[in-house]
């Protein structure tokens, strides 16, 4: 069954040419990248910010223990930088100016980390239906050729087979495309929360009066990250 498989793969690539090559090669790093990312997002806690929204509310209680034992073993950025703001805090007492650039940095930081593979997906997803339709246009031309080398004898399967093979790059195209940019907007969205969980955060351990009644409600950025380039 295997040999099978493999058989049948074999020939789809001989029948798609090098650019359906091509095209399932990008397809393999595509899917090589988002699996990547999930693991990430999943072992940094990404979008999972119970024990933070729990230290937090310890915080505002002035109860510091309990807030400190809430984030103890949490490996995620936002448990990272919530437990780097409290120590810095804790130590700094009025002198937050210093403090405030250093956590800005370190989120600054975390957002970049996972923004890393984004472009890579961003090309996929903009190239392959590029790819797929330059893989037709040259099977238009070789099947036109064809026609054209068959003189007076023409016959229309022969058209009608260089076309369909032609196109069979197109929807190869955006059969890598389609998913790719999904999977690329869910993650952007994701990361998207992750930095208005870390604004808000800051904002409410610098200024503990001030509470948030919703994700809407949380204020003007501490931090900007528009200009942080997600690195390929």
């Amino acid at each position: 069954m295997f040999d099978q498989a493999l058989t049948t793969a074999l020939d789809f690539l001989e029948l798609g040419g090098p650019v359906v090559t091509l095209l399932v090669a990008l397809s393999v790093l595509s899917f090589a990248i988002v699996l990547v990312k999930f693991w990430q997002f999943w072992t940094l806690r990404v979008g999972r910010h119970g024990p933070v929204h729990k230290a937090m509310h310890f915080w505002s209680l002035n109860n510091r223990s309990k807030a400190h034992q809430s984030l103890v073993g949490q490996n995620g950025v936002l448990s990272a930088l919530v437990a780097r703001t409290m120590y810095l805090l804790e130590q700094r007492g009025e002198n937050r100016d210093d403090a405030e650039e250093v956590l800005t940095a370190q989120a600054m930081q975390s957002i970049h980390r996972l923004q890393s593979g984004f472009r890579a997906l961003d090309s996929i997803a903009q190239i392959a239906p590029l790819l797929g339709l330059f893989g037709t246009v040259l099977g238009m031309i070789e099947a036109f050729q064809k026609l054209q080398g068959a003189g007076s004898s023409v016959d229309p399967s022969l058209l009608a087979g260089g076309i369909w093979v032609a196109l069979l790059t197109t929807a190869v195209g955006l059969a890598v495309a389609m998913p790719t940019s999904l999977c690329l907007t869910y993650f952007e969205s994701r990361v998207a929360n992750e930095r208005m969980e870390m604004e808000s955060a800051l904002v409410e351990l610098f200024n503990p009066g001030l509470q948030f009644s919703s994700q809407t409600d949380r204020g003007s950025s501490s931090f900007d990250t528009d200009g942080v380039e997600a690195p390929a």
